[in-house]
């Protein structure tokens, strides 16, 4: 038996439920959104992301990025299309910052952390190699990832599939299972809206959120990437640096700014971007500050916080259909992404023998 399903999302939690979805032939596959990669708006967050792997779930939380750490490591090693390379990466704390919450990101400075199991070659850092101003810090193998290159290979990887992209604005959640490429209505939709599940009608979920990230692109190079606990620039500020491969420059962070709608870059909130990077790392810029830093672009993203945490779940509207929810990642959309779709993909198949479907399709990562 074919099942219809329409992806309503062409972000990296979008494209990579269709991706899963459509190794089972048993599914047929529709992605319809109103921007897809190779767009650069202010409403799709996916391109704007560094992005990289750094764990921001709590313990308790964590299966997510459990989950999507092999495959993403895979990619890695096996498929330089996709745009993933590994990089050392480094977490510096500082003693001010432990004492209470910071910002969303916290867990990933916990001095016992869950994923030093998980991530290779991780250590705890001695005092020579922790810069002033911190106290402590860490280092494991990472990936950086190409988002305008790995994106795009998602789509691909989906096309190979048979999976069918529209271009399609929905109001209503219930719109969507009429876009189907097929020519009946598909019984599920998944819900990939990110930022937009707050405002669109059927979902409404008011605990969603912008959380606003201002970061500056680069064509210096800097090894290896890091992140900090904090920054003498307020609590929305934060202090990160990363690589992109294949020639896609180096980003500089940032903030985390929840609830701020803002599109436009802040030439003061850049100024300090930039300061704080040749304040710590001088050779990124040949040690000329801020005129050696060779700038490619300012860049606003919306992170879809969620303040409940991520929604994967499943729920009946009124006519029958079902909705599987995937939002609500806020910075960890791609680091999560095969976890959550994985968790997508087990949903689809409970509600496919709660109708009483006889199949044994189960989530296949590689």
């Amino acid at each position: 038996m074919t099942n219809t399903i329409v992806v309503v999302g062409a972000g990296v939690s979008g494209l990579t439920s269709a991706l899963l979805l459509s190794k089972s032939k048993s599914n047929t596959v529709t992605v319809i959104a109103k921007h897809m990669p190779g767009d650069y708006d202010i409403e799709y967050a996916s391109p704007w992301a560094g992005a990289n792997f750094l764990p921001m779930s709590t313990r308790e939380d964590s299966r997510w990025e459990r989950r999507t750490w092999p495959e993403i490591k895979r990619l890695a090693e096996q498929v330089p299309e996709a745009g993933i390379h590994f990089q050392t990466s480094r977490i510096f704390r500082r003693e001010k910052d432990m004492e209470g919450p910071s910002c969303p990101t916290d867990p990933m400075f916990d001095r016992d952390p869950w994923f030093q199991s998980v991530l290779p070659d991780y250590r705890e850092l001695n005092t020579a190699e922790i810069p002033n101003g911190y106290e402590t810090g860490c280092e494991f193998t990472s990936v950086c990832i190409n988002t305008a290159m790995y994106l795009q290979w998602l789509v691909g990887q989906c096309l190979l599939n048979g999976v069918v992209f529209k271009r399609v604005i929905i109001t209503h959640i219930n719109d969507a299972k009429s876009f189907s490429h097929t020519s009946k209505p598909a019984p599920i939709v998944i819900n990939a809206t990110g930022l937009g599940s707050l405002r669109l009608a059927g979902v409404q979920d008011k605990s969603m959120a912008p959380s606003r990230g201002q970061l500056v692109l680069v064509r210096n190079e800097l090894h290896p990437m890091f992140t900090t606990s904090g920054t003498e620039d307020g609590i929305t500020e934060i202090f990160y640096t990363m690589q992109r491969p294949a020639g896609g420059g180096t980003i500089l962070g940032g903030t985390y700014d929840v609830g701020n709608w803002e599109s436009v870059p802040d030439p003061n909130v850049a100024l300090r971007i930039m300061r704080r990077i040749v304040d710590m790392c001088p050779e990124i810029a040949n040690g000329k500050g801020i005129d050696g830093l060779d700038v490619v672009r300012h860049a606003v993203g919306l992170r879809p916080y969620r303040k409940s945490g991520v929604r994967v779940e499943k729920e009946k509207l009124e006519d029958g259909t079902w909705v599987v929810h995937n939002y609500g990642h806020a910075g960890w959309g791609y680091q999560g992404s095969y976890g959550c779709a994985e968790g997508v993909v087990e949903l689809v198949n409970e509600i496919r023998r709660e109708n009483g479907e006889n199949f044994h399709d189960e989530p296949k990562l590689s």
